[in-house]
């Protein structure tokens, strides 16, 4: 990670090395070009203010040394457009200028301005021309570098100044990242002290934050691990009591009266072990399954009467009164799921209820919220355990769990198909007098 840090450092600095040479040449290049105007107008501004191209003949313009050694090209145009005097070029073999941009332009408005290419590499030329006082024109060129050509000039120092920053900043840049890597480590090796201290007060929302990630990750391991012991318990041991009287059931011994016993024993365990197996695929396929593309919009309060139907049998045979009340109202939710989840909380309340009890599910709408109420008189749970009762095989009363063919994975079915619909859970129990699961969607 370090060396990433560096080389991004590096990378960094080189390019804006780069980037504000190319600027600077630019705005250099854009000033140096707008000089380069003003200089040419201002030249032939004198020109004319003083007449010198007025009263001269061709001739001493010719004899001039000081115009025929100028740095700038001068050339005289006649209204016609005949090149009268040229102080770089025979004006007798040059071309009729009439048609010229800059020409034009300056027969028309007064003066003109124009930029050509030159005709050698790297060259640009500047022309500007002024009408003078007898209606003739005056024009001044100059011959410049092109801005890759200026550019391309102050590459070397640009080249030599990017490695000697460089250079500095390989080491500036190692003793940066080594300040800013060693906190980081720091924390990384601290995570599970109580309190991590940092030179960078900016570094503590990220320290709480991999501190928070890093508990996540503890508790998911220890829930995997948790869970990975816990399957193993609850298989071998239906497995084993089948094992157990299948060896009984085949033993010359085994008196008969005892063999229709051991079968039901076979039979209740095999059924058990189903259910189990049943529930851990269920749980797999809530962790993996892709369930938005599954929602649609139901009535609620219709699929929970169609689920409590199918209920009726085994609260019968607890003599347990089950009741539907509230209002249709609709929510947008997968169906299969939530009739899993009203059948979990019901058979809960059937399985810890008592004989003559009563189940009351409730559906209401209130503050914005679709109510999923199931509510009964059972046995309760104690206040300690309410924080463990979405685990994965925590039993509240273990023995009449297993005895009822219950597999401990009951209400973490229903924690996960709330999470999958964003809805909430409460709990509320007393010991003794039984429990109010509210599920808020």
């Amino acid at each position: 990670m370090a060396q990433k840090i560096y080389l991004r450092f590096l990378a960094l600095i080189i390019a804006t090395v780069l980037c504000t040479s190319l600027c600077v040449t630019l705005a250099y290049y854009a000033l140096f070009e707008r000089q380069v105007h003003q200089d040419m107008q201002v030249t032939a501004q004198i020109f004319k203010d003083t007449g010198f191209f007025d009263t001269a003949d061709v001739a001493a313009l010719e004899a001039n040394p000081k115009l025929m050694d100028a740095k700038l090209r001068v050339t005289l145009i006649d209204v016609d457009g005949t090149v009268l005097f040229d102080n770089t070029v025979n004006a007798e073999q040059m071309d009729n200028h009439s048609s010229r941009p800059e020409i034009v332009s300056a027969m028309e408005n007064g003066s003109g301005e124009i930029e050509r290419q030159s005709d050698t590499m790297g060259l640009k030329d500047y022309y500007y021309a002024l009408r003078l006082n007898d209606g003739r024109i005056l024009r001044i060129a100059q011959e410049v570098d092109a801005v890759w050509v200026v550019f391309a000039s102050g590459l070397p120092l640009c080249l030599g100044l990017i490695l000697l920053i460089s250079f500095v900043c390989v080491l500036a840049s190692r003793i940066l990242t080594r300040q800013l890597m060693k906190p980081i480590e720091d924390v990384a090796g601290k995570l599970n002290d109580d309190f991590v201290d940092s030179p960078y007060p900016e570094l503590y929302p990220f320290i709480s934050k991999i501190r928070k990630q890093h508990e996540e990750v503890l508790a998911a391991a220890k829930v995997r691990q948790d869970f990975s012991a816990n399957v193993s318990h609850e298989l071998k041991t239906p497995l084993t009591a089948i094992s157990g009287y299948a060896q009984l059931l085949g033993s010359d011994d085994t008196p008969a009266d005892k063999r229709k016993h051991f079968a039901d024993e076979i039979d209740k365990n095999a059924n058990r072990l189903l259910a189990l197996i049943d529930d851990i695929i269920k749980l797999s396929e809530l962790d993996s399954d892709d369930n938005d593309e599954q929602f649609e919009t139901v009535d609620l309060y219709e699929l929970a009467a169609e689920e409590l139907d199918s209920l009726t049998m085994s609260a019968t045979q607890r003599n347990i009164d089950i009741t539907l009340s509230g209002q249709s109202t609709t929510v947008r939710c997968r169906p299969d799921l939530i009739r899993e989840l009203i059948d979990n909380l019901v058979q809960n309340s059937i399985r810890y209820g008592n004989d003559g009890g009563h189940v009351v599910v409730s559906v209401l709408e209130e503050y914005g919220y679709k109510k999923l109420i199931v509510e009964d008189d059972g046995i309760g749970i104690p206040a300690d355990d309410l924080d463990r009762v979405f685990e994965r095989f925590y039993r509240v009363d273990k023995s009449r769990s297993k005895a009822s063919g219950g597999t401990g994975l009951g209400l973490a079915i229903v924690k996960h198909i709330v999470e999958i619909h964003d809805a909430k859970i409460q709990i509320e129990s007393e010991l003794g007098a039984g429990t109010k699961v509210t599920v808020l969607m």
